[in-house]
């Protein structure tokens, strides 16, 4: 097993109606169903249930936020892919 962390992921968010996001990111945080996931670079392989919230990520000291309302995740080390349905601002938990 490498122990090499990729500098970057390459964040996909897909809804039923068009493709929202592909970008490379340095971070992405999801709203899993017990809380939020913060994902980096070199993440174990995991595949995660989301619950309402809002999807963030970052690059280049730039943030951008996402309202999503469950859907799943695919993480591996170097990728995050997400399926969703695109929430309503109003409907979302704080992050606090």
């Amino acid at each position: 097993m490498s122990l090499r962390i990729p500098p970057s992921l390459h964040l996909r968010v897909i809804t039923s109606e068009k493709l929202l996001v592909e970008s490379e990111v340095d971070m992405v945080m999801l709203p899993g169903l017990d809380g939020y996931l913060g994902i980096l670079p070199g993440h174990r392989p995991l595949v995660a249930s989301l619950g309402v919230g809002k999807l963030i990520y970052r690059w280049a000291k730039k943030e951008a936020a996402i309202p999503v309302q469950g859907g799943y995740a695919e993480i591996k080390p170097d990728e995050v892919l997400v399926f969703t349905e695109l929430g309503q601002d109003e409907d979302l938990p704080s992050l606090g």
